[in-house]
């Protein structure tokens, strides 16, 4: 199912939707903070989600008992350091964190830059005890306006040699892209890569603005895209990559069915798909589950998964080098 002779990667993988239950509960104990339950086995259930929710809104409510525990920078820089430790576990062999260091910030007034910072070092400190290569893609919450984005951004800025891209999340029909292309052009002038959130909750102009507006060579869910014959094209002849995550797509409402998911569509129109995880700790997953799923349930074949193994690191935000090592790498396993 997963071909060890080639590299596992994992490029949509929210570290502020990895935060164990256990880490949760506790922060909590440690902090005196009080959550809505009276042990672990209580918590599980509310910070993770058993099916699915109504909509992305209430998907990403879930998210809010880990950022409600973070109350110091070392809080943030111990979630970082785990999912570092898990990934590994996960057995990838390159992840790209993407976070929020607002929301991380929002419950507990820290600073932005001060929780940029616990991040980087969090996640710095894993790769080297735990032997696997990363790189971090900051967000901006659209969900909090603009001008807390821009004070994100700016958060972001400060440290933006530790920084790869970045994302636009949260409420796409509220807060479109047409907002946010200062905050963009920002971004690419400080030479990161874009990839954004695009037609999850929205249709497929979100996509299009995604990549006209804002710069994106990777798109986020795009599932929408299905509906649009004209964009499709665009993504194989522009070799924009579509960063899959059916488990939360079901679990968000975005899919009815994942056994219909749009990404073996995607595939057969020569899509460069990827497989990732979104929020593994939310949505109780991990990079293994989902090729399961894209096996078992959306049916790809082998050869299929094997292409987007390939993919994956096609689509890294690394150098041609770097791709080329994790290629040999896997190779000597």
């Amino acid at each position: 199912m997963i071909d060890p002779q080639l590299p596992l990667v994992d490029i949509h993988r929210h570290l502020d939707g990895n935060i164990r239950p256990e880490t949760i509960w506790d922060l909590a104990t440690r902090h005196n903070i009080a959550l809505p339950a009276k042990d672990l086995d209580e918590l599980r259930p509310l910070c993770q989600i058993q099916d699915k929710t109504a909509d992305l809104l209430a998907f990403l409510s879930r998210l809010d008992y880990g950022i409600s525990v973070l109350a110091d920078t070392d809080a943030c820089y111990r979630i970082a350091y785990e999912n570092m430790q898990d990934a590994k576990r996960a057995g990838l062999d390159y992840v790209e964190l993407r976070f929020s260091p607002f929301y991380m910030a929002q419950s507990h007034q820290l600073n932005i830059a001060d929780v940029v910072e616990a991040t980087i070092a969090g996640c710095a400190d894993g790769s080297r005890d735990f032997a696997i290569k990363h790189n971090l893609i900051g967000i901006l919450s659209r969900t909090f306006g603009t001008d807390a984005c821009t004070r994100e951004l700016n958060g972001l800025l400060a440290r933006k040699d530790h920084i790869t891209a970045l994302d636009l999340a949260g409420d796409e029909l509220g807060y479109p892209a047409p907002l946010f292309t200062e905050h963009f052009k920002q971004a690419r002038d400080a030479g990161w890569q874009i990839t954004v959130h695009a037609g999850e909750a929205d249709g497929p102009q979100s996509i299009w603005n995604a990549i006209e507006l804002l710069g994106a060579s990777r798109i986020g869910h795009c599932v929408a895209a299905k509906d649009d014959d004209r964009l499709l094209e665009y993504l194989v002849e522009h070799n924009i990559g579509v960063e899959s995550c059916p488990t939360s797509n079901y679990q968000t409402a975005t899919v009815v069915d994942t056994a219909n998911h749009p990404m073996k569509g995607f595939l057969e129109a020569g899509v460069e798909v990827t497989l990732n995880t979104d929020d593994p700790g939310v949505s109780a997953i991990d990079i293994g589950d989902e090729y399961q799923v894209a096996r078992d349930v959306i049916q790809l074949s082998d050869e299929q998964l094997r292409q987007i193994q390939i993919n994956g690191v096609n689509q890294s935000f690394i150098s041609a080098t770097e791709k080329q090592q994790l290629f040999e790498m896997a190779l000597k396993r």
